[in-house]
């Protein structure tokens, strides 16, 4: 078995857990004893002398896998955490562990795939941030690896395309020079004479390095790769500023080669749509853009037009009242934004009120006057969306508000209008 160390499992008592990929993150196959088994939470969690499985830390996923335990058949271990009191590695797994009791033998097996993956992401983490050190040099604030995309925090203010561009190369060609990744001990005094790129505030008596030959010297207590090559590939996404500096996302190894497939099947995809190249398809939407600008700019003047002429045939019959005309109207195959343009029209000249409704996917309602009439619109609306159970506001000239239906909307301006007077 790749990597095995004699457990630390002496008279029942465990001070540590004794973690196998400290030395060698290859091991996805081990043999253990259960130190302690806790259910009462209702869920089951192990801690085992040895382990290879991976807790999360440090910006990392943890490991998951399975036990198999003799009598009790297989156990899913479904997350892997640190105890920071202890310093144990806690396992959770799925219920089933019955008669499983501390001073049993188990044997553990990691998920190789998803192992790999981690690997190949914290071990590309390392070399994009080193090269970002050594271009510009910006420091590392933090990393995270998510399901499906990783990030780290630069200590910068922004990071530009071409930087970008400059770093993905710098990173890729030390992945194909294919360097030697090895793991290191030394303590801090050590390591401060050492280079080290970073070094922990909470040392502790023993740092975990993980060297990648001539390029960078790191701090970590992650799964690495055995040499660069093995990272597979670094693909820069995007970068955006963020609290404490700037936010690169990035992808390695069969990460990066998925996700450019499926970034190029998306864009396969737009370009036919577009019936166009995939590499005319930003010339191709420009275009698009300026044609859809214009067509809304032609189709506003058309609606300025027609509010236009209807404000004028509805003030030819409008209702004279206390010396100012009133306008009530329902439009149902109009909607908010038309009803304040004949809003806006009606009210401009002379001494008008005009109540307003629509009907269509959301029925809405404007009241306006013309400026310096005796009616507050505001208050009147917030009086008839009261009534309909909806919201509303505005000011004592022009208010809008909604209505649950397009019947409750064309009767709701029919009331409002004896408020008029």
């Amino acid at each position: 078995m790749k990597g095995a160390r004699p457990g630390r499992f002496d008279s029942g008592v465990c001070q540590l857990t004794d973690r196998l990929y400290y030395t060698d993150s290859f091991v996805h196959e081990f043999d253990a004893r259960v130190v302690s088994l806790d259910d009462a939470s209702g869920r089951v969690v192990l801690t085992l002398d040895r382990s290879a499985f991976y807790p999360a830390s440090g910006g990392q996923n943890f490991d998951t896998g399975w036990l198999e335990v003799p009598e009790a058949g297989r156990l899913a271990v479904k997350q892997v955490t640190e105890d920071e009191g202890t310093g144990e590695v806690l396992h959770f797994v799925e219920s089933g562990a019955t008669g499983l009791q501390p001073g049993a033998t188990v044997r553990g097996f990691i998920d190789a795939e998803r192992r790999r993956d981690h690997m190949q992401q914290h071990s590309g983490q390392h070399v994009l941030s080193a090269a970002f050190e050594k271009l510009y040099g910006f420091a590392t604030v933090s990393f995270h690896m998510g399901d499906e995309s990783c990030t780290i925090d630069l200590a910068t203010l922004s990071v530009h395309a071409e930087q970008m561009r400059a770093a993905e190369r710098l990173a890729n060609e030390v992945i194909a020079e294919d360097r030697p990744v090895e793991i290191r001990f030394a303590s801090v005094e050590e390591a401060q004479t050492m280079g080290v790129r970073k070094i922990p505030a909470a040392a502790r008596e023993k740092l975990r390095l993980i060297d990648i030959r001539d390029f960078d010297l790191n701090a970590c207590g992650g799964t690495h790769v055995r040499s660069t090559g093995q990272i597979g590939a670094i693909l820069l996404r995007k970068s955006e500023k963020v609290r404490q500096g700037s936010r690169v996302e990035f992808v390695c190894g069969l990460r990066a080669m998925a996700t450019a497939r499926r970034d190029f099947l998306t864009l396969t995809d737009t370009a036919a749509l577009l019936s166009t190249h995939i590499y005319e398809v930003p010339q191709q939407l420009r275009k698009w853009q300026e044609e859809l600008r214009a067509a809304h700019k032609a189709q506003h003047r058309l609606l300025e037009e027609v509010a236009e002429l209807q404000a004028e045939r509805l003030l030819q019959s409008a209702e004279l009242r206390a010396g100012q005309r009133l306008v009530v109207q329902y439009l149902p195959d109009r909607d908010l934004t038309f009803l304040k343009m004949l809003a806006q029209k009606l009210t401009r000249s002379g001494h008008v009120v005009a109540l307003l409704a629509c009907g269509g996917a959301q029925p809405s309602l404007v009241f306006a006057q013309t400026a310096g009439s005796s009616t507050d619109m505001g208050a009147l609306m917030k009086q008839t969306v009261q009534a309909l159970g909806t919201r509303g506001g505005g000011t004592r000239d022009m208010a809008q508000g909604g209505a649950p239906s397009p019947d409750s909307a064309e009767s709701a301006v029919r009331r409002a209008a004896g408020a008029v007077g």
